[in-house]
């Protein structure tokens, strides 16, 4: 027995003066096991809060009509080029005044619509990107992955 447990006595009141002297010493410096243990549950439950607000969004009328506006543009660009075509083969001699037209476009009109058109796409790409990202097997470890049988196949295969 050392010499602390002689002038004190027994092993159970050393272990007791020394817990004495942690919860001294943590009222001076804070434990940075339990800084970290606070700081991870209060951001736990910051994320079930912000969870609990978006489980079940309630879409009004409005949030359905923007929603379905917000899906119009892919298909007007997509079959307006096409039209274009047709209308091309169609009446050529309008569809080249037509052109003739846009060429008297100035330069500075057509890279603000270019600009729109890039930020409306990129916007979309990249929140289905983040969407995608949190739904993908192989983000957190997997725990919020949908289960797909072919990939566990293969992952045990």
């Amino acid at each position: 027995m050392g010499v602390i447990g002689k002038l004190i006595g027994s092993p159970a009141a050393v272990s007791a003066l020394g817990e004495a002297a942690q919860g001294v010493a943590e009222v001076f410096v804070p434990s940075a096991t339990k800084k970290m243990e606070y700081s991870a549950e209060a951001q736990m439950a910051a994320l079930r809060q912000l969870g609990e607000e978006y489980q079940h969004p309630a879409l009004s009328w409005f949030d359905r009509l923007v929603n379905g506006l917000n899906r119009l543009p892919r298909p007007f660009l997509a079959f307006g080029t096409i039209g274009l075509f047709v209308y091309a083969m169609v009446d050529p001699q309008a569809f080249a005044l037509r052109m003739v037209g846009l060429n008297a476009v100035p330069e500075p009109l057509w890279w603000l619509l270019g600009a729109i058109v890039a930020f409306y796409f990129g916007a979309r790409e990249t929140y289905y990107f983040r969407n995608r990202a949190v739904a993908s097997p192989f983000a957190a470890g997997g725990a919020a992955a949908e289960e797909n049988a072919a990939l566990e196949d293969w992952r045990q295969g």
